[in-house]
């Protein structure tokens, strides 16, 4: 027994300075499996530190949680970077994002981890960059900030975009979310009313890959923790700058040794220590592709366009070959 505990005391320390993830699968009911990671130093009593939810693009969508560290804050911690945040990452199985499933993750986070829930933002690309703008219009009460990357939306109602700090970011060579999507955001955000809190930065010949370079520089954070949710007011920041270059240079800074990583199950025990090197393939997610279904549009006829099959459209988009295609809905054609 002495031994045991002698061992814990000289493993406490390193745990307590580690950065922590943890898996939890069937949790929360009704919603989704979700990553919570927490920072170094974190105490899980009474920490104040800032709380990011990150909603991931239809390339890492399953059932398999691990996908949910190839790219992203997850994978950048993994790499090196350091984020003084507790960050939760929960996984889609397919299809668009449900803003009420991703509310009863972040309820359940809110009571369950401490955190300073007037520093909570939201962060999302590709089909995240849906998720963040359907949760943050039915859900704007309670984000502080939010960041959507070459993505779009289908909220019912884009008016309560305007309430809240809302950077939106889009490539120009985007082909497989095209920059007109970010528009039709912004254009119905206009017929709310004025839009002061809303930054949208255009940029030039990044396609849809490099985008995701922006999880992996401090300014993407910086910006963000920027916010207070109780400000008065609540303006947007706007002194920093994403640039096509800081993106080129995304991981030329990064300590890739900086990082020690304790991975968890959603029980509380240790499962492994995570000590690999870990590298981005965020890059290479620019093949996916999108089809917004227009009058006349049926599944046989999206398969012959687009080269492919009917029952690879319905399994690419969980759904049946009687699926009704709705007018407007993004469909995933590759």
């Amino acid at each position: 027994m002495k031994k045991v505990l002698l061992l814990l005391f000289i493993l406490l320390p390193s745990f307590l300075s580690a950065q922590t993830l943890t898996a939890y699968r069937g949790k929360v009911s009704n919603s989704y499996n979700f990553w919570v990671s927490t920072p170094k130093e974190y105490d899980s009593l009474s920490s104040d530190k800032p709380i990011i939810l990150f909603l991931h693009g239809a390339s890492l969508c399953g059932t398999n949680l691990e996908r949910v560290r190839r790219y992203g804050p997850l994978n950048a911690l993994a790499m090196g970077r350091q984020i003084d945040a507790v960050i939760i990452a929960p996984q889609n199985p397919g299809g668009a994002w449900n803003p009420d499933k991703i509310n009863r993750i972040v309820d359940w986070v809110f009571e369950h981890y401490a955190g300073d829930t007037n520093r909570f933002y939201v962060l999302g690309m590709s089909l995240g960059g849906y998720g963040t703008i359907d949760y943050s219009a039915a859900y704007s009460h309670r984000i502080a900030a939010a960041m959507a990357l070459c993505g779009g939306g289908n909220p019912k109602s884009y008016c309560g975009l305007n309430d809240l700090p809302l950077w939106i970011l889009h490539g120009t060579a985007d082909r497989a979310v095209t920059v007109a999507q970010s528009e039709k955001v912004i254009s119905a955000m206009a017929k709310c009313g004025d839009s002061p809190r809303l930054r949208f930065t255009k940029l030039p010949g990044v396609d849809h890959g490099g985008l995701a370079r922006a999880f992996y520089i401090t300014e993407t954070y910086d910006w963000l923790f920027e916010h207070r949710l109780d400000s008065p007011d609540r303006p947007v920041n706007k002194d920093y700058e994403i640039t096509v270059d800081r993106l080129h240079k995304a991981y030329k800074d990064i300590d890739r040794h900086s990082n020690h990583l304790v991975v968890r199950n959603g029980g509380g025990n240790t499962s492994k220590t995570d000590t690999k090197e870990h590298t981005s393939d965020a890059d290479n997610n620019a093949d996916v592709q999108y089809h917004v279904i227009r009058k006349g549009d049926t599944l046989g006829a999206l398969a012959k366009k687009y080269h492919t099959s009917v029952s690879k459209l319905c399994k690419l988009n969980n759904m049946s070959q009687t699926t009704v295609l709705r007018l407007g809905k993004r469909l995933r054609v590759r």
